[in-house]
């Protein structure tokens, strides 16, 4: 089970990595079309979430973080179940001679 995780952390991670990405480019192509049509840089603050690419682009983003991330939670509590039960098998199979 953790093996797998690791591995799907590999594949989440690059694919937080390739969103982050996609969102930075989308971002900024908007913020450079914004600009060129005269718009108020301040107002481009304010708006460019609200742009739909922008948008669209921020979601898969954050969708993208939550997956590596509940993937990193998942391989920290397999790693906690692990302990536990070295734990147990220690106590029930460990060395009684003390």
């Amino acid at each position: 089970d953790l093996h797998k995780s690791m591995k799907l952390l590999r594949k989440n991670g690059n694919d937080f990595a390739q969103a982050e990405h996609d969102y930075q480019v989308v971002k900024a192509q908007t913020v450079l079309v914004m600009k060129s049509n005269g718009c108020p840089v301040t107002e481009i603050n304010l708006s460019i979430k609200g742009q739909p690419a922008v948008a669209e682009a921020m979601l898969k983003r954050d969708i993208a973080r939550v997956m590596y991330e509940t993937n990193q939670e998942h391989i920290n509590a397999t790693k906690l179940d692990i302990r536990v039960l070295e734990k147990q098998i220690a106590r029930e199979w460990g060395d009684n001679n003390g």
